[in-house]
């Protein structure tokens, strides 16, 4: 299978109609093209201290994230904000974890959760997030050895999400950034090439 160039699978998710913008479409397109590495190089952007969010692409219907892992970084366990998500890595290896919601009371934002499933992406394998079983977590083990590259789908812009603590049983509503933006660094944002 040939990877494309992220111009052409961004055009791609552009051509598919609005009523066939759905999860098993996007995930089966995903899956048949896979991403050239070289093509992604100026959305790359790694920082020490957490994963970095590079925006490569936006409209009013989805947006697509290159996210940077450096070695045995982890994000929060986390929602989408009802959005479909899709994701696949062009570089290293990550591990996922998605989360059932066991117990809810919004009234004092505490919720209690239960790990449902555990997956490996690599090699520009496609996957997506159900929107029955939004929450999950993203990690780079540092047993990989290895920096990552991340590819995400969202099916529409979205600025804030939820973020889980399991240990307190609680989350929080949390505002999301970019490092950068169209391969330019956003100000105030410490990361490297």
């Amino acid at each position: 299978m040939q990877a494309l160039p992220i111009s052409a699978l961004i055009e791609g998710l552009k051509a598919i109609p609005d009523e066939e913008f759905v999860t098993d479409n996007v995930y089966e397109f995903l899956a048949n093209n896979p991403v050239s590495v070289d093509s992604l190089e100026k959305y790359f952007y790694w920082s020490p201290d957490f994963y970095t969010r590079n925006l490569v692409y936006k409209d009013e219907r989805f947006e697509m994230l290159a996210i940077c892992w450096e070695k045995g970084q982890t994000s929060t366990v986390h929602d989408h904000s009802d959005q479909k998500c899709w994701m696949m890595v062009p570089i290293g290896r990550l591990r996922g974890t998605n989360f059932s919601v066991e117990e809810i009371d919004e009234s004092q934002m505490r919720c209690k959760l239960r790990e449902t499933e555990t997956f490996e992406l690599k090699d520009c394998l496609a996957a997506k997030v159900d929107l029955e079983e939004p929450i999950h977590q993203v990690m780079n083990l540092a047993e990989f050895g290895e920096r990552a590259v991340s590819i995400h789908i969202y099916s529409q812009p979205f600025d804030r999400c939820r973020s889980y603590c399991r240990e307190s049983d609680t989350y929080k509503e949390v505002l999301l950034k970019y490092s950068s933006i169209d391969g330019e660094l956003c100000e105030g944002v410490s990361a490297t090439r």
